[in-house]
């Protein structure tokens, strides 16, 4: 018989641990657990290396009160009694951790047997019973109507081969994907994860030659197992996650997204549901004003003018027309105005004129065309499309990106987000335990670089200019601001990190990158977003040479790679969406510019304060300030 211990906790965080093990007993571990005279202890104790995970959990709880019950794990009537035992006593379930793993006693490579004491056992007591228990768990909390966490312990032999024991690398990659599936347990309040270390030091474990544990980096310490474990029941956010415990690599997530945006399907908008709908009648007028491009220059100001257009009706089909709320201004506004995004020649580009200003937004679906069916009026909406400096504009279906709701917050994580979250992602292939330099970071994309780098479990190094932003660089969680203006980057980063940084997002060009590059480590990876030092100026910026930049990379393997998100737009939405969940839960900050932008007039201002340098955060432009106010009085 397949026996294992069920573990009781009372309230106020009842917690059941299912855990498989043999027959054996510790009696150290009774005495020391039976001493407390004042608690009840029911059943028997069980070996060390079946329990530690949970004993260190009894200890950081500082949980005295426990309830031992052996029972088969493979027999459900058992199982279902265990779990009834639990609900009397503590009446409830608020965290359920299953935790079984054996091994095949016999090698699949030998088995000549029908595998009924071998490697059907092994299955039955590995996935059988981990399914079982979290059946039986979903079921009690779905009894009482609470939120609860299940938490089944997995293996890293789960994740990828283990050529020495299939049949048990098969067993754990099961729970994995049977956790992972039930994600949709989080709408009704359960979620279910799962922990997958590499060797812990066990019994089982223990059968593994040592020099292949040590190639893998030696024993994972309990800490970090127990570390992983509070992170899933804590992060409210984690429904079907999958984390992945390494000593060569740390703690992570698994799949990465990259590996998860080969697999994953857009996300349905039929479905999506909005926390926000335009409370407004929406009235149509017959022209609007946008700002067209009329001269090609880096001067924004003198490149540009307000003109008014009439509004053309019906709607073109499969096309949607938004009203604009709220622009986000960037620092290529002036590479646009003189045509540097456009290819061709001066005559080209001037037969191109005048063409329409801005590329990001948020606002209103007001009206849409024949045949589009996933999108309704009153619906909030983001665009990254030209045209954006306008009261209302016209695009086509499929460039609508939904929201939650058209705030300002939502266009800083348009351009700016979405070039911190993917290129980091993409270009920087950034992991956890690095060191992530971000420079001109109290901007509009340095500050998700910086938060996003810190998520990721990096330390974090930004530069900026000034009291003001530094202030807002460490309340954004940076480990070391650099502020050029009171000290030398070159002497911080020379003296403070002399093996070099893993990765720097480098948005400033010219002597910036030139040190930045300086600065990077063996293998180092320095990402080029833009190169704002060099946008201004009457002939905008000139190609500059980088003599030795060959020679520097190949001496230490380091990468520069340039990140152009136009060329990212498949993984818009997901990265949005992505961003606004960690706002909404209050994980990412957005800083905007304290200065105040309302209406068209008032982008070629709002471009010239970005800059100035003076600029804190993201700069936006508020193009309908009434419409702002209606909704605020709402």
């Amino acid at each position: 018989m397949d026996t294992a211990n069920i573990f009781s906790l009372p309230p106020p965080s009842h917690l059941l641990q299912s855990q498989s093990c043999d027959r054996s007993s510790n009696p150290s571990l009774r005495k020391q657990w039976n001493s407390n005279q004042d608690y009840p202890l029911w059943s028997q104790a069980v070996p060390p290396e079946s329990v530690r995970l949970f004993v260190w959990l009894l200890l950081r709880r500082d949980l005295h009160l426990l309830c031992l019950i052996r029972c088969d794990v493979t027999n459900t009537c058992e199982l279902s009694a265990a779990f009834e035992k639990h609900l009397a006593t503590y009446g409830g379930l608020d965290i359920c951790i299953n935790s079984a793993g054996i091994g095949n006693p016999v090698p699949f490579y030998k088995d000549q047997t029908n595998g009924s004491g071998s490697w059907r056992r092994t299955i039955n007591v590995n996935l059988a019973a981990v399914i079982d228990c979290t059946r039986l768990a979903i079921q009690a909390m779905q009894a009482a109507k609470k939120p609860g966490v299940i938490i089944n312990m997995g293996s890293a032999s789960g994740l990828y081969p283990m050529v020495a024991d299939p049949i048990y690398s098969a067993s754990k990659g099961g729970v994995v994907l049977f956790t992972r599936s039930l994600v949709p347990y989080r709408r009704k309040g359960i979620r279910v994860n799962v922990l997958c270390p590499e060797f812990v030091e066990t019994e089982l474990a223990a059968k593994v030659d040592t020099p292949f544990i040590d190639l893998m980096g030696g024993y994972v310490p309990m800490e970090m197992v127990v570390r992983g474990t509070f992170e899933l029941i804590r992060d409210e956010s984690k429904a079907g996650a999958c984390l992945w415990i390494t000593n060569r690599r740390g703690i992570e997530y698994w799949p990465t997204p990259t590996e998860e945006a080969k697999y994953l399907l857009p996300s349905s908008k039929l479905k999506r549901r909005y926390s926000f709908m335009a409370p407004l009648d929406l009235q149509l007028p017959q022209s609007f004003e946008k700002i067209v491009v009329h001269t090609l220059s880096h001067n924004f100001r003198s490149a540009t003018s307000i003109v008014h257009t009439p509004l053309r009706l019906p709607i073109k089909l499969d096309h949607v027309l938004v009203k604009i709320v709220y622009a986000g201004v960037n620092a290529s506004d002036v590479n646009f105005s003189s045509g540097r995004y456009f290819s061709g020649n001066n005559k080209d580009l001037g037969s191109r004129l005048p063409f329409d200003a801005g590329f990001e937004a948020v606002g209103i679906i007001a009206a849409v065309g024949d045949s589009v069916k996933n999108l309704k009026v009153g619906s909030p909406a983001a665009l990254m499309t030209f045209g954006s400096y306008a009261e209302f504009t016209m695009v086509p279906s499929k460039h609508i990106l939904p929201v939650a709701r058209p705030d300002p917050e939502v266009v800083a994580m348009l351009t700016s987000g979405l070039t911190a979250s993917i290129a980091l992602e993409k270009a920087a292939r950034m992991n956890s335990g690095e060191v992530v330099l971000v420079t001109a970071a109290a901007g509009g994309t340095g500050q998700f670089a910086v938060q996003l780098a810190k998520l990721a479990g990096n330390k974090v190094v930004a530069t900026c200019g000034g009291k003001e932003k530094a202030m807002l660089l460490r309340d954004l969680g940076v480990d070391r601001v650099i502020d050029y203006k009171a000290e030398g980057i070159k002497t911080v980063l020379k003296n403070e990190f002399p093996k070099g940084v893993d990765i720097v997002y480098e948005s400033v060009g010219g002597a910036m990158f030139d040190l930045s590059l300086n600065a990077l480590a063996v293998y180092g990876r320095l990402v080029v977003i833009g190169m704002i030092s060099q946008y201004q100026g009457e002939h905008g910026w000139k190609p500059l040479n980088y003599t030795g930049l060959c020679e520097k990379l190949l001496a230490k393997s380091q990468t520069v790679a340039g990140f152009f998100l136009v060329q990212y737009g498949h993984l818009w939405q997901h990265h949005l969406d992505r961003l606004f969940h960690l706002y909404s839960l209050g994980k990412l900050k957005v800083a905007l510019d304290p200065k105040k932008f309302s209406g068209l007039h008032s982008v070629a201002d709002a471009v010239e304060h970005l800059h100035s340098g003076k600029s804190v955060g993201k700069v936006v432009v508020c193009i309908d300030p009434t419409f702002t106010q209606q909704v605020a009085k709402l």
